[in-house]
């Protein structure tokens, strides 16, 4: 995983090609990016990321924002009560258990 601007970007090696080609995969729009070498390859990135921002404001649009502070789920009612026991188990509210339980699920799997 690659990050710049709270852009993040998820990087394979195609080794027949010899090449790390990138993607942008926490916005909507679509930002691809490569290079042949670890320094070209977050050159790459950072110009993509540059440009479609200045693309956007060229275009007097806003660039797809990274962060908004709401998250939307879909969690069935018994799922939610399950969950909402748990956090008052834990003695918080449920959005701070949510939070806590969701940080420490990321961390494991970086």
């Amino acid at each position: 995983m690659m990050t710049y601007k709270n852009y993040v970007a998820k990087v394979v090696f195609d080794e027949e090609a010899n090449i790390f080609h990138g993607e942008v995969i926490n916005i909507r729009d679509v930002i691809t990016f490569e290079g042949s070498s670890v320094d070209e390859l977050k050159k790459s990135f950072k110009d993509s990321i540059d440009d479609y921002i200045d693309f956007c404001i060229s275009r007097n649009e806003k660039p797809n924002s990274t962060l908004n502070g709401f998250l939307s789920l879909n969690i069935p009612v018994s799922n939610q009560n399950l969950l909402r026991n748990a956090a008052k188990k834990a003695g918080k509210d449920f959005e701070e258990w949510v939070l806590e339980v969701l940080n420490k699920q990321a961390v494991l799997n970086i």
